[in-house]
């Protein structure tokens, strides 16, 4: 079982766009997923099609009262399921601030849950906050989705920081799997050298020993895509709002790596847009 935290402490930048579209694309190449949405704003909640007024139980439920994660997983899709979210995990961290192991709550719910995934994306909220941690105590590795611009790169160094204090305390699983690029233009010099910057970070910081000792820039770039935009407000993810966009071809992509796998090669055959051979780099 992966246990893959997708985490950036700066908002904006696509983290819950590529938990729930990624989610989806493992699950529609076979794999069973689960999402695990602990942003209060409940965005991933959203996306998948789970209404934004209360109908059940929820991860606040899960980390302050001790519910069992199958009282609330739902399934939204073939091998897709999601643990929602809801604004009372705002108030989750005051709620557990005398609580002996709080850190530890999700990691524990989820290996004693009698359900098994190959899957568990989490999807963080843009903070470093107790919510976060749970997430990188659970998680055995770190996603961080960027945008190619040179602010971005800003927080990386603390992001970092942050993961190698937990990998070494309390997770000594916790790697970092890589960047994803998101929101990209190829069509800009400005991202290209963010990428290079990106590359020689890691080359210049690796440490045998570091938790991103193995981290990498995927390949895949997610595009600027305005159907990533439209389908939240759908409660579809990319593959059930336009399966022949641009957006499910680059989510498709990253799934492959994610999976071992060469990414797909229609994808660097475009620029931004997506010009060039076959059909799917010329959709919408």
């Amino acid at each position: 079982m992966r246990r893959i935290a997708v985490l950036n402490q700066k908002g904006g930048v696509g983290k819950t766009t590529t938990a729930v579209n990624l989610a989806a694309a493992l699950a529609l190449g076979g794999a069973k997923t689960q999402v695990l949405d602990l942003d209060p704003q409940a965005h991933a909640s959203l996306h998948l099609g789970l209404a934004h007024n209360r109908t059940g139980p929820t991860l606040y439920e899960v980390l302050t009262e001790g519910m069992t994660l199958s009282r609330v997983r739902r399934k939204v899709a073939e091998n897709l399921y999601v643990c929602p979210s809801s604004i009372d995990l705002a108030g989750a961290e005051l709620e557990l601030l005398g609580t002996v192991g709080r850190e530890v709550i999700l990691r524990d719910q989820i290996l004693a849950d009698s359900e098994s995934f190959e899957y568990i994306l989490m999807d963080c909220p843009p903070s470093l906050s107790v919510l976060t941690l749970n997430a990188l105590c659970a998680a055995t590795e770190v996603l961080i989705p960027l945008q190619a611009h040179f602010l971005a790169l800003h927080g990386l160094s603390k992001l970092l920081e942050t993961v190698s204090l937990v990998s070494k305390r309390v997770n000594r699983e916790l790697k970092v799997g890589g960047i994803v690029l998101c929101l990209y233009d190829s069509g800009t010099r400005h991202g290209g050298e963010v990428i290079e910057d990106l590359e020689h970070f890691f080359v210049e910081r690796r440490q045998a020993d570091s938790p991103w000792a193995n981290a990498k820039v995927f390949a895949t770039r997610i595009r600027r895509n305005i159907r990533l935009a439209e389908c939240p407000s759908f409660g579809q993810s990319i593959f059930e709002y336009s399966p022949a966009s641009r957006g499910a071809e680059d989510y498709a992509s990253l799934a492959s790596e994610i999976r071992g796998h060469e990414p797909a090669a229609l994808w660097r055959q475009g620029g931004s847009d997506g010009e060039g051979k076959g059909s799917i780099e010329s959709a919408a």
